[in-house]
């Protein structure tokens, strides 16, 4: 194990501090500052971990992350051997040590009393420091197995599906309808929470290992989805769950009203230096962000960083508490008050918000949003009460309530994929469609979720077509599917 008294000397969590506010609000790179400056703080917070008998951080990680091996090696300075144990479980450990929001550390055991080992930041310092030593290199396949297959999405579930399936000797290619790989990676999370750099080297990497990239390329529309099938041995759907949910009420056709995505995806592109023609911008504006999940934090950032005159986020449920509650006991993971870096930056937020109505000027431009408190039914529902609207001002409104699931518009009747009664994608345990040779892998097969969920399931769907077309895998499968576990050996 780590240091054998490290969590009874170590008792404080030591973070990462974040660059002063009023510098990186000038700048979209990256907010934090890295701990690895200082490697004696590094090496105290490894060292805190208990390396317990039943280490519940592995259950709290979709991939399994071996977490007390990988802490011990970074306490011992073995940082080659560390990065070797991290990769042996996840693909992508600088998306995740970024952007996940680390569930294996609500599931720490040394939480149960104290702070929990600060995981996250541990994993991103060990591949960063893999990178910076050169220990991050392609792993071409000694042998090719002449089977084909076509990724369509290039996002966490697709690339590490496209990267294990290109290791074991298959030739992949992926498709993706944006001008860069990456998907929401790319253009759904903002630089100041991820370079984009981290995905270049990637597929940098990836295609030093055999893995084609087909970008600009709509499957359904460019070729379509029964073309494709016929011309790979498989197919794995990873498009994501891009469908926004919408606030059907009085004035959603007001101009000034739109979803967070596409605000997002064109701030992305003109940081990469593209133009942008007509691109939406918070610039003087009175912004407000419907919803308060990651997007919402997002595209307060987002907003803040193009100055805009105010940013108000609401929130239609009540302000979760500051402590674990107590029906939320340890390992689960609580649903807490967070304050994420944007929220730090600036803006008001606002809770048991209900929005009635968009208020409108008589150019069809949104002026306001009209609002009143959230009142909480005997049945569980949750209703405006009367009486107590309000009108916010409002240039920009931005809607991010969460995504309803997969576009399957083109997918469902050239394919022939069923889909649920929700209009889901249907699949089976070993990640199949009832398409032969289709298989759905993340946010596509199970709705919108974490990052780490689909770098998981895109490992384990990798497995299942390995299985499919050789009959046998070697590849490791540890997740579980929506309905059960799959185990592909």
């Amino acid at each position: 194990m780590a240091d054998p008294r490290g969590f009874l000397e170590v008792r404080d969590r030591e973070l990462p501090p974040n660059r002063p506010v009023p510098v990186r609000l000038m700048d979209w790179k990256e907010v934090k500052d890295e701990l690895g400056k200082d490697q004696a703080t590094l090496h105290r917070q490894a060292g805190r971990c208990m390396d317990c008998g039943v280490p519940f951080c592995h259950q709290g990680c979709p991939l399994g992350n071996i977490i007390p091996e990988w802490n011990d090696l970074v306490w011992r300075d073995q940082w080659s051997d560390a990065i070797e144990r991290l990769h042996a479980t996840n693909n992508f450990p600088e998306f995740t040590g970024r952007i996940c929001p680390a569930p294996c550390e609500s599931s720490c055991v040394l939480g149960i009393n104290q702070p929990p080992v600060t995981i996250k930041n541990i994993e991103v310092e060990i591949i960063d420091h893999a990178w910076k030593d050169g220990n991050v290199r392609p792993y071409v396949p000694q042998r090719q197995t002449g089977r084909t297959i076509a990724v369509v999405g290039s996002g966490p579930a697709g690339l590490a599906a496209a990267q294990q399936l290109t290791r074991a000797g298959h030739t992949v290619a992926v498709y993706e309808k944006d001008d860069r790989i990456g998907g929401l990676l790319r253009y759904g999370v903002p630089d100041f929470k991820m370079e984009k750099v981290h995905i270049d080297k990637r597929v940098t990497q990836m295609e030093a290992e055999g893995t084609r990239f087909r970008t600009n390329v709509e499957i359904g529309t460019d070729i379509t989805w029964d073309q494709l099938r016929a011309r790979y041995d498989a197919v794995l759907v990873a498009t994501g769950a891009p469908i926004p949910r919408d606030l059907p009420i009085p004035g959603r056709d007001l101009a000034g009203i739109q979803f967070a995505m596409p605000y997002l995806h064109q701030g992305n592109q003109v940081v990469a230096g593209d133009d942008v023609p007509d691109q939406v911008v918070a610039t003087g504006k009175h912004v407000i962000v419907i919803g308060g999940g990651d997007t919402g934090s997002d595209c307060i950032g987002t907003a803040l960083r193009q100055q805009a005159a105010s940013v108000t986020t609401l929130a239609i449920g009540k302000q979760p508490p500051l402590e674990r509650p107590e029906n939320e006991p340890w390992p689960v993971a609580p649903h807490v008050f967070e304050v994420s870096s944007s929220h730090e930056e600036g803006g008001e937020r606002e809770f048991l918000a209900s929005t009635v109505e968009f208020v409108g000027n008589n150019e069809g431009h949104v002026v306001a949003l009209r609002v009143a408190q959230t009142q909480y039914n005997a049945d569980g529902s949750r209703t405006p009460m009367a009486g107590t609207e309000r009108d916010i001002p409002a240039d920009l409104v931005l809607i991010a309530m969460g995504f309803t699931g997969p576009e399957t518009h083109t997918l469902h009747p050239q394919a022939k994929v069923a889909l649920t009664e929700r209009a889901q994608i249907e699949r089976h345990d070993d990640f199949s469609t009832s398409a032969d040779g289709i298989f759905v892998a993340g946010d596509a097969g199970r709705g919108a979720s974490l990052v780490v969920w689909a770098i998981a399931e895109g490992r384990a769907a990798a497995a299942a077509i390995d299985k499919y077309l050789t009959g046998s895998t070697e590849l490791p499968a540890l997740v579980t599917a929506r309905s059960g576990a799959f185990r592909a050996s």
